[in-house]
């Protein structure tokens, strides 16, 4: 009987998979994704780092910033001068100068790789 005393811990047990039942009736599917972390982390600071530019060039919290979808997939499908322009067409409601932020991104994407082209087999 388990005890139901303050601090006691539980006990957590796992049944293993009868693998004859698996073969007769249906198959687990199972999905393996390989990430590679430091993609993921450099793809993270790049996020954050967009965020917090954002605030600066909209020089607003983020509640009022304007819906904006930057898309680092997106941009790394076009060239420079295509996500350049893409940039420049995605900020022109911000009245500030947006070449600093443009060339910032765009050296921080410099070979990074497509997550969604990394998922595909």
């Amino acid at each position: 009987m388990a005890s139901t005393e303050p601090g006691a811990q539980s006990r957590v047990m796992f049944q293993a998979v009868d693998k004859t039942e698996e073969t007769a009736g249906h198959r687990h599917g199972k999905l393996t994704v390989k990430y590679n972390r430091k993609d993921l982390q450099r793809r993270l600071d790049i996020e954050e780092w967009i965020d917090g530019q954002l605030h600066l060039l909209f020089d607003c919290e983020a509640e009022e910033i304007p819906e904006l979808e930057i898309d680092i997939d997106k941009l790394l499908d076009l060239s420079e001068e295509g996500q350049r322009s893409r940039l420049q067409e995605l900020l022109q409601e911000c009245g500030k100068p947006k070449e600093e932020f443009i060339n910032g991104l765009l050296y921080r994407m410099k070979g990074l790789r497509k997550m969604s082209g990394t998922l595909k087999k």
